[in-house]
C-alpha cells in the first residue's frame, strides 16, 4: 500500500493534510483516510499522533519490502532464463565440436 498526501505541515487555511492508502496496482483510494498534523491537535493527544505516524511508516515499509521482494523474484527469473539459454547453447556447441572432431580425426 502506498501512502500519498500533502506536505506534513498545515497550509495557510489551517487544514490538516489527509493521507490516503492506495493500492499499488490500481492507484485508487481504498477508503482508509488518516490525517496528520505537524502541530498538536487538541482532539488528538501526542500518543495517538505518534501511533499514527508509526502506522504510516510501517505501511510504507511493508510496501517497500513487498516491492523489493517482487523485483528480486523477477531478477531471479531472468537469471534462470539466461542460465537455461546458455546451457542449451553450450550443449549445442559441445555437439558441434564432437561432430567436427569426428570429421577431422577420421581422415
Amino acid at each position: 500500500m502506498a501512502v500519498t498526501g500533502e506536505d506534513s505541515e498545515s497550509d495557510a487555511t489551517g487544514d490538516i493534510p489527509a493521507y490516503q492508502l492506495r493500492s499499488p496496482s490500481s492507484g485508487h483510494a481504498q477508503g482508509a483516510v488518516m490525517s496528520s498534523s505537524s502541530g498538536h491537535a487538541p482532539s488528538a493527544p501526542r500518543g495517538e499522533e505518534v501511533t499514527r505516524k508509526r502506522q504510516v511508516r510501517l505501511m510504507k515499509n511493508r510496501e517497500a519490502a513487498r516491492e523489493c521482494r517482487r523485483k528480486k523474484k523477477e531478477y531471479v527469473r531472468c537469471l534462470e532464463n539466461r542460465v537455461a539459454v546458455l546451457e542449451n547453447q553450450n550443449k549445442t556447441l559441445i555437439q558441434e565440436l564432437k561432430a567436427l572432431k569426428d570429421i577431422y580425426c577420421h581422415k
